[in-house]
């Protein structure tokens, strides 16, 4: 029986007709798949997005920026300020605190130097130490000295030691008069008092001195 001429001649791909199902499911699949791709290309701008967009992201990576820059800046004003003090830490120790080696014959010289200075008498005095705590090269020296001179003197010598180059705190004083037996030994003992002074000094290690 002979072709009807009217209708359309079927176009073949690869030996299978346009009408056949499977073409058509193929199609439909790659229109689902192409809308895919552009719904992700939407959300996920991976071309850097619009002229605002791009503006955005700069003007905030700025603003990081600038508050990076700052807080470099006061961590570098910080390590200065903590090296300034280290360094001044260390010229304060070096002129004020005494070695401990060397602390016992520099505070006798300076007690009797100014004992002298002061027209009075230095007597036997005892030395103490004791840890400072969170330190281990400080020490902290406890020096009972007593003198024995005037009142103007006595006087003097606190003034002087108030004034001594060498690093020291007067902590306490105790004043009194010898206990006399009779008023003409009395008269005399008011010209003669002793004063017990109770001072305080710091030492440090030296770790390189020869013992």
């Amino acid at each position: 029986m002979p072709k009807n001429s009217k209708l359309a001649p079927k176009i073949k791909v690869k030996g299978l007709s346009v009408t056949d199902p499977r073409i058509a499911m193929r199609a439909l699949v790659g229109i689902l798949l192409l809308a895919n791709m552009v719904v992700a290309l939407i959300a996920f701008k991976p071309f850097g997005g619009s002229a605002d967009d791009l503006r955005k992201q700069q003007a905030q990576m700025s603003s990081q920026l600038r508050q990076f820059q700052a807080h470099l800046d006061a961590s570098k004003a910080h390590v200065a300020k903590i090296g300034l003090a280290r360094t001044e830490g260390d010229e304060f120790l070096a002129k004020y605190i005494m070695p401990a080696r060397t602390m016992p014959g520099t505070m006798l010289a300076e007690l009797t130097k100014a004992g002298a200075d002061a027209g009075v008498r230095i007597l036997p005095e005892q030395f103490t130490s004791d840890d400072v705590e969170g330190s281990d090269t400080l020490k902290m020296v406890s020096i009972t000295a007593p003198f024995e001179g005037s009142y103007a003197g006595l006087a003097k010598l606190v003034d002087k030691l108030e004034k001594s180059p060498v690093f020291l705190i007067i902590d306490s004083m105790n004043l009194h008069a010898p206990q006399q037996q009779n008023a003409q030994m009395a008269a005399a003992a008011a010209q003669n008092l002793n004063v017990q002074l109770k001072l305080i000094t710091f030492v440090r290690d030296d770790p390189g001195a020869t013992p």
